[in-house]
């Protein structure tokens, strides 16, 4: 597997090894022991499926204080997949990452906890699975305005498809502090 870094502090691409014949692939999504030496840390308790189509943007999501890591992968279509960063305290507070994540390329994001996620598709439709590190709690989830110009997320779409509460989500400076995340020493 190859590890390519983001630029953000713990949030890795992840290249797996594909074996390929007249059949088709193989590879694997996830196996802890290697995993783990990559950082990429479990124990992992529930799996999301979603699908979309063109033109649909999903996020920026987060929860806290019952904080997610998750492990993206998409198994049909193409997406562009972020991470931002938005721990208190954090010398990248603010910044992201994005990268394109197919059936095509089998690349995973591993986004650890502290970050939003969110993800706009790219083709015809996509399905995304991910995997999460804590179980989904509605009262801890947070979402911030996918258009966050102090953000600045270069989307490849200007007119995304979203629901209702991520197209009035608020700015992240418009988050009181307490609701966000906060560096933990040695982050």
């Amino acid at each position: 597997m190859n590890v390519i870094d983001t630029g953000l502090p713990g949030v890795l691409m992840l290249e797996p090894t594909i074996r390929e014949d007249e059949r088709g692939y193989f590879f694997e999504v996830w196996q802890e022991v290697y995993h783990h030496t990559l950082g990429v840390m479990g124990p992992f308790v529930q799996d999301n499926l979603s699908h979309s189509r063109r033109g649909v943007l999903r996020g920026l999501h987060l929860q806290w204080p019952m904080a997610q890591g998750k492990l993206v992968t998409v198994t049909f279509g193409q997406v562009f997949d972020v991470a931002v960063d938005v721990r208190r305290g954090s010398s990248t507070f603010g910044q992201w990452t994005g990268s394109v994540l197919s059936d095509t390329n089998h690349r995973q994001l591993w986004i650890p906890q502290g970050y939003a996620h969110g993800f706009a598709v790219l083709s015809d439709a996509a399905t995304v699975q991910y995997k999460a590190t804590a179980p989904y709690v509605p009262s801890d989830e947070l979402t911030i305005a996918w258009n966050d110009p102090t953000i600045g997320i270069a989307w490849p779409l200007t007119a995304p498809l979203m629901s209702h509460r991520d197209a009035i989500a608020p700015r992240l400076s418009e988050i009181a502090p307490d609701r966000l995340p906060t560096l933990i020493a040695g982050e």
